[in-house]
């Protein structure tokens, strides 16, 4: 049972840093393409929430695996 919270809080996490990983790798080519500071500054805002979903997802991920391990 636990061994399961501990698999799946391992898979929230990977799937946490894909998204975190996208998001640099977006910005990063918004960037790259010699954008104005509003066309940045609105390619970054657009990110943004990508962002902190994947944060989140990371962050519930490893509470999932601490908590299957203490409990196991």
């Amino acid at each position: 049972m636990f061994e399961l919270i501990v698999w799946s809080g391992a898979a929230l996490s990977l799937a946490g840093l894909v998204g975190l990983i996208w998001c640099i790798l977006r910005v990063n080519k918004a960037r790259k393409a010699g954008l104005s500071d509003n066309e940045l500054r609105a390619a970054v805002q657009g990110v943004l929430p990508w962002n902190l979903g994947s944060l989140f997802l990371s962050v519930l991920g490893l509470i999932m695996v601490i908590m299957g391990i203490s409990l196991g």
